[in-house]
């Protein structure tokens, strides 16, 4: 990589950043993302729906009966079979509710998987139907890798299970105010001061977090953007011009970036989650005071105060659990806009244009008339201005000149990659822009400098000339082009893979490969764009000989840097300036010392002047010279973003093979290795600079922590208050109101500084693990890049996937776990401290929650590791066809892509799909576990107050406490769903 090369990419990385800040606020309506939803998509949202609602019913009614139990542990008397009796609406909870979770999850994970893979198709066809200038302004390939590995996982968590959380909470929120104001309309209308700050909270965090996230992608994009670059060229630009320290510099740049988006995430997620805990223990410390009142002066009752606090608060807090579905669907609205853009634009050159004239078949006489042309990219700049050519039916013209004179381009409009800004490229009398676009390509075979090949079978890349082709026809051209020899020779003959851009062949030997899938094509015009020009001497000969073959007959359009190679052809045209300077055959032109073919060779014979000539090649029809080591022939529009995106599954001349003419019969296929997982230590071991960060972090966490069973000491007290008479009642309810009100300064600023630190810990891990993958992945010998599953496109989604992950684990989930283990450790302890006879009794239910964790971690861990990898696969089908676009435009092939990359998205969703359903029998248990846990302790707890002398002070102190640690299980699962994927991550360094 050249320094102007990476300097444009850092500029263009820049410029992308600055449009794409401005996406943050636009995103598409929420029902709008649905729109590719089928009957079957709309008959599982539907019963998802429903079941969501259902189980969002469970909290409402379960602060119901946990009032009942308060109250029956308040009478006094026969409080065993009150008790009993009450603790079945908790069984009956616990079954309801186990099979609406059930269908829920199942239901929107099913949903949400289906559309997803929709929406990856098409957003696929939309991008390959695109005219080339599309490609030269707008896109490049690690930005589609980017979308497709990035934005269509977001969109897929908004249209998946999000959905179904977001419906069950705001169930759960609309049907605790109707409990709360049908039990007592004076608290609730009171408590309704906790719902303003809880919503402004939420709404402040999902705004901050869709506008940092949508930063956060963008420069994810451009970082996935260099990583295509780099790993598509890692033989060229890369280690023949010593790019990988520029490569790196650009890559960490960017991750930088990322970096500071992650911290401001945590800043913005600290501030909203702590207002919302905050709200809550303000919501509480109300409660407390107020309802002492409304007991002494209205005649409520304990338990009514307990069912109305805990219902608003309930439903308030429900606003702030669905936070994290809410920032999902705003992300993916977000993600859905930036995708939905591209799906709806239509190109102005598009191959999916059934109308225009189809003919019987073409002579193949092709006209330029008055060209004028200016590349989308360099709209400064004229190329061809007012150029004129004329090629015959069945005769060869060579077209040379300058590097920038346009010649190039001419083969361009040809194809009609391009449309003229004035004049007309006419066939066989007709303007092509009337002409079908799908047919008339279909009668133009191009064969470039760089032979590009899809990383599939030898057979099958020849068969892009033709799909349905025998194996005969196949064979007849592959013995035209002059590869018979060699693919005979492979040990899978014509099954061989050629590794990612043909990276297993030879440059003479892709080449070979090119001219066979033109053969197979059979046109009727051939454009050979420096055809030979990159290839060694021998190599050049063999193919030389194969193109010989197949240019009798057909219209040939020959571009040529080195004039020897075309010194017999039909007609020579020299293009200067845009315009033919000059035309005739090579005996007529160099006779005129001052024309402008005669000044081209001049100009040559001065350049090989340091680098001697090839001695002539015999037989051949057109004549080689030296090995050209310079490009600058190619005179592509593309700017400097848009090039550096062409080399990304693209192989250019292949160095290794270059020297070593006499091998090149030769292939070498490389032994994948098994994945690796990488250990957890060592990512702990990464994040050593940070240690201090993560202590002050840890320690806001276990604060944290703390909050839930410090609350449920205040709780049971607060609770018992409301029983006791009227003057010792406002004493103590004023003390209970206070120390929520110090639990809520607490919560905020605990909170916030667990989310800040967490984030600096976690991004600056993720900055490392990327910058130290990206490093260890370009220095690796070329050989390992043979290997499929280290492609561009698989490499690519998985630093982009891996390091998300191993965020998550370092960060927000370990955050999570610090919070569950001191939340489980001290309610535990409050539990013993209370009763220990009474705790081991109930203890017995903890293996069960366990073992219903393990079981749905097993199933989690097989299911996710194989949908990664089909989603790597993939992504590398996307990489190829973005990064080859002008060879899938060339040979029509966009409908083959389009079916591969489906035909392996399917085997994802049934991954994803089964993974869904055995999620969905896991949270199914375990809301089943969680219930029946209630109606034990009730029961236990009941059955030792029978006995006791102080029951309710029993049920208070030892009931209460028992609620934090067994909320905390479900919680379990999310660190290690997070800590499995981390460990399952195939680490290449």
């Amino acid at each position: 990589m050249d320094d102007e090369a990476m300097r444009g990419r850092g500029e263009d990385a820049e410029k992308g950043e600055r449009e794409r800040k401005t996406e943050g606020a636009r995103k598409v309506p929420f029902f709008s993302m649905f729109r590719y939803a089928s009957r079957a998509d709309m008959a599982l949202m539907a019963v998802g729906t429903v079941a969501a609602m259902v189980n969002g019913m469970g909290d409402p009614l379960m602060t119901v009966v946990f009032a009942a139990v308060i109250d029956c542990f308040g009478a006094g008397d026969n409080v065993l079979q009150r008790v009993s009796k009450v603790v079945m609406y908790y069984i009956y909870l616990g079954i309801g509710t186990a099979l609406a979770s059930f269908l829920q999850v199942s239901c929107w994970t099913m949903t949400g998987e289906r559309q997803s893979i929709r929406i990856r198709s098409l957003y696929l066809e939309a991008v390959l139907k695109q005219d080339v200038s599309f490609f030269d302004v707008e896109m490049t390939t690690g930005e589609a890798i980017s979308r497709m590995s990035a934005d269509t996982v977001l969109v897929q968590d908004a249209l998946g299970e999000k959905v179904g959380k977001y419906a069950q909470l705001l169930t759960t929120f609309v049907g605790c105010f109707i409990i709360g104001f049908v039990r007592g309309w004076m608290l609730a209308l009171v408590m309704l001061a906790c719902i303003p700050p809880n919503i402004l909270s939420f709404a402040i965090m999902s705004r901050l977090r869709s506008q940092i996230s949508a930063r956060r992608q963008a420069s994810y994009a451009d970082a996935g953007n260099v990583v295509e670059q780099t790993i598509g060229a890692i033989r060229t630009q890369v280690i023949s011009f010593n790019g990988e320290k520029k490569a790196i510099a650009l890559y960490n740049t960017l991750t930088k970036r990322a970096y500071k988006a992650t911290v401001l995430e945590g800043i913005a997620t600290g501030l909203g989650t702590g207002g919302i805990f905050s709200v809550f223990f303000c919501g509480y410390s109300l409660a407390f005071w107020y309802g002492a009142k409304l007991i002494i002066n209205e005649g409520y009752t304990g338990g009514q105060v307990v069912n109305i606090v805990l219902a608003m608060l309930t439903g308030s807090m429900a606003i702030g659990t669905a936070s994290p579905s809410i920032s999902a669907i705003a992300e993916g609205q977000s993600a859905a806009y930036r995708l939905f853009e591209i799906m709806n634009k239509e190109p102005k050159i598009d191959i999916t244009d059934t109308s225009g004239i189809v003919l019987d078949d073409i002579r193949g006489d092709v006209e330029l008339n008055n060209v004028f042309f200016r590349y989308p990219a360099r709209p400064e700049q004229l190329i061809l201005n007012g150029l004129s050519l004329h090629v015959p039916s069945g005769t060869t013209m060579a077209i040379v000149g300058e590097s920038g004179s346009g010649k190039s381009t001419i083969i361009s409009l040809v194809e009609r990659f391009y449309d003229p800004q004035a004049g007309n490229v006419l066939i066989d009398g007709i303007n092509i822009k009337s002409m079908k676009l799908q047919w008339i390509r279909g009668m133009i075979s191009l064969v470039s400098q760089e032979p590009l090949l899809f990383m599939t079978s030898i057979k099958d890349n020849i068969t892009y000339g033709k799909e349905d082709a025998t194996l005969e026809e196949i064979k007849r051209a592959a013995e035209l082009a002059n590869a018979t020899n060699f693919i005979e020779k492979l040990p899978n003959a014509y099954e061989t893979m050629v590794g990612q851009n043909g990276a297993q062949l030879s440059g003479g030997q892709k080449q070979r490969i090119a001219i066979a899938r033109a053969i197979l094509k059979n046109p009727r015009v051939l454009l050979l764009d420096e055809a030979t020009s990159a290839l060694d001497m021998e190599s050049e000969r063999v193919v030389q000989e194969a193109l010989n073959r197949i240019m009798v007959g057909i219209t040939t359009l020959i571009v040529a840097h080195r004039l020897s190679t075309v010194r017999n052809a039909d007609c020579i045209a020299v293009v200067h300036q845009g315009k033919v300077a000059e035309r005739g055959v090579h005996d007529d032109l160099i006779k005129d010392p001052d024309g402008a073919y005669s000044h081209l060779i001049r100009l040559q014979q001065a350049n090989t002047e340091e680098t001697p000539e090839m001695p002539y090649v015999a037989g051949s029809r057109f004549k080689s010279t030296s090995l050209s080591l310079e490009q600058s022939i190619r005179d592509s529009p593309r700017n400097r973003r848009q090039h550096s995106s062409k080399s990304v599954g693209l192989s250019r001349s292949d160095d290794l093979f270059r020297h070593v003419a006499s091998r090149e019969e030769h292939l070498e296929i490389g032994d994948s290795e098994a994945p690796k997982k990488a250990p957890i230590g060592r990512l702990f071991n990464l994040s050593r600079p940070e240690a201090p960060i993560l202590l002050l972090a840890i320690i806001a966490a276990t604060v944290h922590g703390l909050l839930f069973p410090s609350f449920s000491i205040m709780m049971s007290g607060g609770i018992r208050t409301f029983y006791y008479p009227a003057h010792q009642l406002r004493k103590d309810s004023t003390f209970w109101a206070l120390m929520c009100l110090l639990m809520a300064i607490i919560s905020l600023v605990s909170i916030q500084l667990e989310f800040y630190l967490f984030g600096v810990a976690g991004g600056k891990l993720i900055e490392r693990v990327r910058a130290l993958s990206f490093q260890s992945i370009i220095h690796q010998e070329v050989a390992w890049f043979d290997d499929p599953s280290n492609s561009s496109g698989a490499l690519g989604a998985r630093l982009f996937i891996d390091a998300l992950n191993i965020r998550r684990l370092v960060g927000d989930n370990l955050a999570v776990l610090v919070q569950c283990t001191v939340t489980l450790i001290c309610g535990f302890g409050i539990a013993f401290a209370s009763d220990w006879k009474l705790t081991l009794s109930i203890i017995g239910v903890i293996p069960f929650l366990g073992l219903q964790n393990y079981i749905q971690l097993r199933f989690l861990k097989g299911f996710g590791e194989d949908a990664k990898v089909m989603y790597e696969d993939a992504s590398q089908v996307v990489a190829e066809a973005i990064g080859s676009i002008r060879t899938v435009a060339s040979f029509g092939a966009e409908k083959r892509v389009i079916t591969i990359y489906s035909q392996k998205c399917q085997a994802s969703m049934k991954q994803g799909i089964r993974s869904g359903m055995v999620g969905g029998v896991g949270f199914s248990f375990s809301n089943l576990m969680l219930y029946l846990t209630y109606a034990l302790c009730f029961y236990v707890g009941a059955q030792f107050v029978h006995d006791s002398n102080q029951p309710f002070k029993m049920f208070s102190e030892f009931t209460l406490p028992w609620f934090s640690p067994l909320l905390e299980f479900p919680k379990q699962v999310t660190w290690h769903q997070t800590q499995q994927k981390v460990e399952n991550l195939r680490h290449p360094y």
